[in-house]
């Protein structure tokens, strides 16, 4: 099918427009009076128009199937996701008319079907998070449309040798700080993208910060970095809506990271009611889990004597998980208790050290024999 060409390019000029017309998000140096030597910054992409990290991935999708003649005035958009990135999507798809189809898992965050919906798009659930792949195919069939997928496109989407990637404004809003150049980034895995962008960019530029991908419960990213097993799957659904996957993301660059850390769910919700303690700001889950993560990296770095920078992602805002992760009801039936890992956090807000262990499987893998796994 020929492509108009004269409205591709129209449509491309509109995503840069609207690129053009917002700020860089900004980076939140997080106080800590535990760590003396130790800064730990967060970067908060819940700035974005569309209130997420998968901003910057939806344009970028655009852009890639836009340049490569995939869409075209009246092509359907359709995508699998467990919310964000639909929300993204939904709302560039309505900038340049198209419709837009979301296949997500029913237990969604409400929050997120409303934008979706606010946006012109519309759900499509499905009631496993592993049938979100076939099912956005099939629709794709059926409507004559274009399938995004996310999970396969992420990685290379974005552009990580040039300035328009999150690597690149991290390292430039540090320029001026205690510690110009971070000694770790830290992102958890939804589709590996962020991460792929975060370890190339690295690795690009030559710099010597390290990348450490956290991960959730009920997820095979951990599993298969350990064993190095790309073909692992998980049976279950992850429970931090946004990361964690069933099976390994064609996105998912393993060569690039430098160490992973298992974090349980029950401890990123606790991260995400801290960190609210000291910001006054909601974030999603997938926060808590980056956080908790970095604050591990951070303890280590305290023992061995090192000082530097850990930077880490706030990923959306957490408004949008009112009815879940901030509703007590809710995560006393599905996470469990948090409380423990609220009075660890707060001791470390002071010392720098956690008072507990409670974290018998989130060592740092350099801390393992190559391969072994904690459970």
């Amino acid at each position: 099918m020929l492509r108009d060409h004269h409205w591709i390019k129209q449509a491309i000029h509109k995503i840069m427009a609207e690129e053009e017309h917002h700020q860089e998000t900004p980076l939140i140096k997080l106080s800590v009076p535990g760590l003396q030597t130790i800064d730990i910054y967060l970067k908060d992409e819940s700035q974005h128009p569309t209130g997420s990290l998968k901003h910057r991935l939806a344009r970028s999708l655009f852009l890639y199937a836009l340049t490569n003649g995939l869409i075209g005035p009246d092509t359907p958009i359709i995508e699998s996701s467990s919310g964000s990135t639909a929300v993204s999507e939904a709302y560039f798809a309505q900038m340049l008319g198209l419709p837009f189809y979301a296949v997500m898992p029913r237990t969604t965050a409400r929050k997120k079907v409303e934008l979706i919906e606010q946006y012109g798009g519309q759900a499509h659930f499905v009631e496993h998070s592993g049938d979100i792949y076939p099912v956005a195919r099939q629709l794709a069939e059926k409507l004559n449309g274009h399938y995004m997928d996310q999970f396969t496109y992420a990685e290379r989407a974005s552009d990580w040798r040039g300035t328009d990637n999150i690597a690149h404004a991290i390292f430039e809003q540090m320029k001026h700080e205690r510690y110009p150049v971070p000694r770790w980034l830290i992102m958890s895995a939804g589709t590996g993208g962020t991460s792929a962008t975060l370890g190339r960019h690295i690795h690009y530029r030559q710099y010597p910060t390290q990348l450490c991908v956290a991960d959730c419960e009920n997820s095979v990213f951990y599993d298969a970095f350990c064993h190095n097993d790309f073909l692992l799957t998980h049976q279950q659904s992850s429970r931090i809506e946004g990361i964690g996957r069933p099976r390994v993301e064609p996105s998912f660059i393993p060569g690039v990271i430098d160490t992973m850390i298992m974090i349980p769910d029950a401890a990123s919700v606790a991260a995400i009611y801290w960190l609210e303690q000291k910001t006054g700001r909601k974030a999603g889950p997938s926060t808590g889990t980056n956080l908790y993560a970095t604050l591990k990296l951070a303890r280590q770095m305290q023992e061995n004597g090192e000082s530097g920078a850990l930077v880490t992602v706030w990923c959306d805002d957490g408004e949008r998980y009112l009815d879940c992760y901030y509703n007590p009801d809710w995560v006393d039936k599905h996470i469990g208790s948090v409380e423990p890992y609220l009075a660890q956090l707060d001791s470390f807000d002071l010392t720098g050290n956690f008072s507990d262990d409670l974290q018998s499987n989130m060592t740092v893998l350099s801390e393992l024999p190559t391969g072994e796994v904690i459970s």
